[in-house]
C-alpha cells in the first residue's frame, strides 16, 4: 500500500524552509512514500509556499527516496509550453521522483489577479494538458486556434524516448472526471467534500459502478493517531470546533451565506474523513478503506490542514510512520497501476 502525507504547509504560517526540510527527511526515513503540497496563490496573510514546483525542486533535492507530488498544479494560470519544461526539469533532476497533480483550480481571486476569465479555465486546462504531454514526446507548436499565443518555434521532446511523469488529476465536474478516464490518468480524490461525489461522477462517466476504482487512485483522510483510541478520540472531539469555524471562514470569503454551513457531524466525520485510534487501529480503519475501495493508495492529513499545530502533527506522523507503517507496507499490491495513455 502507497501511504503519502499531504497538507504538511498547508494553513501554517510559521514553519521555516529548514523545519520543513527537516520534516520532509525524517519522513523519507521513516518510509513514508510521498509527500504532496497544495497550490495557492495571493493569500492575505501569503502563503510562505504558494509555488510547488519551487518547494518539490527543494524537497527533493533534500531527500533520497520520497516521492514529492502537486496537489494541484493549476493548469489555467501557465503557459504550457513554458510548464512542460518545467516538470521535464524536475522529473530529470529527482530521478523520476516527482508527481504532477493537476486541475482547473477555481479560487476567484487568483483568476481576477491574472486577468483570466473564469468561463476559459475549462479550455486553457485541456489545451495545456495536451500541449504539456505532446510537448514531453514530440517536438511541440501552439496552434492558431489556441487560447495562448501562436507559436512558431516546435517546443520538444523534452523527455529521453520511453520515459514519461506520472500525472494525476484533481476535479468532481463530469468534464474533468471524463477526461481523467479517457486518457487514463488516476484521480486525486478530495476530502472536503468526501471522495463519494467524485467517485459517483466516475461512475457515470465510466458506466461501471462496482463500488471498486483502479488501485492508482489516490484517496485522502484526516488521521489522529495516539496511545490509545480514547486518546485519539479525544483529540478529534477538540478537532472539531476549529474544522466548524474553518467551514464558516471560507463561507464568508466566497459570500455563501452562514446559516448553511453546519456544524461538523461526529459520526459521519470519522466514517468518511478520520481515521483515529492508536496505530494497529489506525492501520487496520485503512485497510479496510482499501478493502472497501480498491483503492491503494492514501494521502495522510495529520495537521488537518492547519488546525492541529505543527509539533502536534509532527508527532502524530512520526508515531505512525514507526508503528503503523510497516504493516501496510507489508501488503501485496491489489492490482497493476494504470498505465497513463498518449
Amino acid at each position: 500500500m502507497r501511504v503519502d502525507i499531504a497538507g504538511f504547509t498547508r494553513g501554517s504560517k510559521r514553519l521555516d524552509h529548514r523545519q520543513v526540510l527537516d520534516f520532509c527527511a525524517r519522513m523519507d526515513g521513516l518510509g513514508f512514500d510521498g509527500l504532496w503540497f497544495n497550490e495557492f496563490h495571493f493569500q492575505q496573510p501569503p502563503d510562505p509556499y504558494p509555488s510547488t514546483l519551487l518547494l518539490a525542486a527543494s524537497i527533493l533535492g533534500a531527500t533520497r527516496r520520497i516521492r514529492v507530488g502537486t496537489s494541484i498544479m493549476v493548469l489555467p494560470l501557465y503557459h504550457p509550453l513554458l510548464l512542460a519544461e518545467q516538470v521535464a526539469q524536475l522529473h530529470g533532476q529527482s530521478g523520476g521522483r516527482f508527481d504532477f497533480g493537476i486541475g482547473r483550480g477555481t479560487f476567484p481571486t487568483t483568476l481576477a489577479a491574472l486577468g483570466i476569465d473564469p468561463a476559459e479555465t475549462g479550455s486553457r486546462f485541456f489545451e495545456a494538458f495536451d500541449l504539456i504531454r505532446s510537448a514531453w514526446h514530440e517536438p511541440t507548436l501552439v496552434p492558431a486556434d489556441s487560447v495562448w499565443p501562436t507559436s512558431s518555434f516546435a517546443v520538444g521532446p523534452l523527455l529521453p524516448e520511453g520515459d514519461d511523469i506520472p500525472v494525476y488529476v484533481a476535479g468532481s465536474s463530469p468534464d474533468t472526471v471524463g477526461f481523467a478516464h479517457r486518457h487514463g490518468l488516476p484521480l486525486l480524490l478530495s476530502l472536503e467534500p468526501s471522495e463519494l461525489r467524485q467517485l459517483q461522477v466516475h461512475d457515470t462517466v465510466s458506466g461501471s459502478a462496482t463500488g471498486l476504482y483502479p488501485a492508482d487512485f489516490s484517496i485522502s483522510r484526516y488521521l489522529t493517531i495516539a496511545p490509545t483510541r480514547a486518546a485519539a478520540l479525544a483529540l478529534v472531539d477538540a478537532l472539531l470546533p476549529r474544522l466548524y469555524e474553518r467551514r464558516l471562514r471560507y463561507a464568508r470569503l466566497n459570500n455563501r451565506p452562514l446559516d448553511a454551513v453546519r456544524p461538523v457531524d461526529r459520526d459521519l466525520f470519522l466514517a468518511e474523513q478520520m481515521i483515529a485510534g492508536d496505530a494497529d487501529e489506525c492501520a487496520a480503519q485503512l485497510l479496510a478503506l482499501r478493502d472497501r475501495t480498491g483503492i491503494d493508495s492514501i494521502r495522510l492529513i495529520f495537521n488537518c490542514n492547519g488546525e492541529v499545530p505543527d509539533p502536534e502533527a509532527d508527532a502524530m506522523a512520526t508515531l505512525f510512520g514507526r508503528a503503523a507503517l510497516p504493516a501496510l507496507h507489508a501488503l501485496p499490491a491489489l492490482s497493476p497501476k494504470t498505465e497513463i495513455s498518449r
